[in-house]
């Protein structure tokens, strides 16, 4: 039988805007752990990759197992909020990562991302390269979770799959493992 991945990218804003915010994600991640932990079949499939971003984007955790540990995500001394070039790492990163799995004669699933942000971009052209992202043959499933004061129109634009806001009483490591549950149960491949 082949083996049958889920390659889920965990994206967040670490700029000032997002520091009051940052526990919360470590706790959500944390959360997200022990659901996988407790599905046999989830822990099977599901890699997870995470991506920070404030001035400039950077791979902190490559595509593992979701139960390997992760790093705690820190804030940067940073003001800039550079969606576009988050968008732009992650489109390579993705196809990388799908490349990867293939050759290793995985079936893989339709990528998962999840991007953490209070969505206030300094980037005015970030949306051509978010373009860009989901018109790749590995387009990921697009999930926004918005903290703090959200800008819910550009959420809203770059969660075309959901769109959650902690200041509706959701918690990230809720809506992190019930997006992810819910993509297991469909069969899609790219």
């Amino acid at each position: 039988m082949v083996p049958e991945v889920l390659p889920c990218y965990l994206v967040c804003d670490v700029s000032f805007s997002m520091t009051d915010h940052l526990d919360e994600v470590n706790a959500g991640m944390r959360e997200f752990r022990g659901v996988v932990h407790a599905d046999r079949r989830a822990a099977a499939q599901i890699r997870l990759c995470v991506v920070v971003f404030a001035d400039s984007p950077l791979v902190v955790r490559p595509l593992l197992p979701a139960l390997d540990p992760a790093e705690l995500i820190l804030p940067r001394q940073e003001s800039g909020s550079d969606f576009g070039s988050a968008f732009t790492l992650l489109r390579t990163v993705i196809e990388r990562d799908v490349h990867a799995l293939k050759a290793q004669e995985h079936r893989v699933r339709r990528p998962v991302l999840f991007f953490v942000s209070d969505g206030r971009p300094t980037d005015p052209a970030w949306p051509d390269a978010l373009a860009r992202l989901t018109a790749t043959a590995a387009c990921p499933e697009m999930i926004a979770f918005g903290l703090g004061s959200v800008d819910q129109p550009t959420l809203g634009r770059i969660g075309t799959s959901r769109v959650f806001l902690g200041r509706d009483g959701v918690r990230l490591g809720t809506a992190l493992a019930s997006s992810v549950a819910r993509t297991v149960r469909r069969a899609e491949h790219v």
